[in-house]
């Protein structure tokens, strides 16, 4: 368990998806698909639909809080989110989306986390909890 600081509470299991770099929400994502079509992005033409977005924070536009509330309506936004520090415009999407965030986690989730772990997100406790390592480790990386 990786206890961290509750932005938006509900509770929420599903695969890791990692984005190592900032999003913007409007002009970042597709609102009808879910899919990252921001240009030259890392994760370009991946959905975020149904899976632990783990990003840094977002970017952009206060619009951004909308197109997470567009995502949620139309069954293509992430079931959990999980930040290094949420700003305003993730944190306000997800609590008016019902989408659980938690943020300032007591460890670099991107040192624990990979795509593909399945993970649950505890929003109300604010803490992540690690269900399934779904990646081989190298000996390095094992404890």
């Amino acid at each position: 368990m990786i206890a961290g600081h509750s932005v938006s509470k509900g509770v929420a299991v599903g695969e890791v998806l990692i984005s190592d770099t900032p999003i913007s929400f409007l002009g970042g994502i597709d609102p009808e698909t879910g899919v990252i079509i921001e240009k030259n992005h890392p994760k370009e033409g991946v959905s975020i639909a149904d899976c632990v977005f783990l990003f840094p924070n977002g970017k952009g536009s206060t619009v951004g809080s909308y197109v997470i509330y567009s995502l949620k309506k139309k069954n293509v936004a992430p079931c959990a989110m999980v930040n290094i520090s949420a700003e305003t415009i993730v944190a306000v999407g997800a609590i008016i989306s019902d989408i659980p965030l938690v943020d300032r986690l007591e460890q670099d989730p991107f040192a624990i986390l990979r795509d593909g772990d399945i993970v649950e997100v505890n929003g109300t406790a604010g803490c992540v909890r690690v269900i399934t390592e779904t990646r081989h480790r190298h000996r390095s990386e094992q404890s």
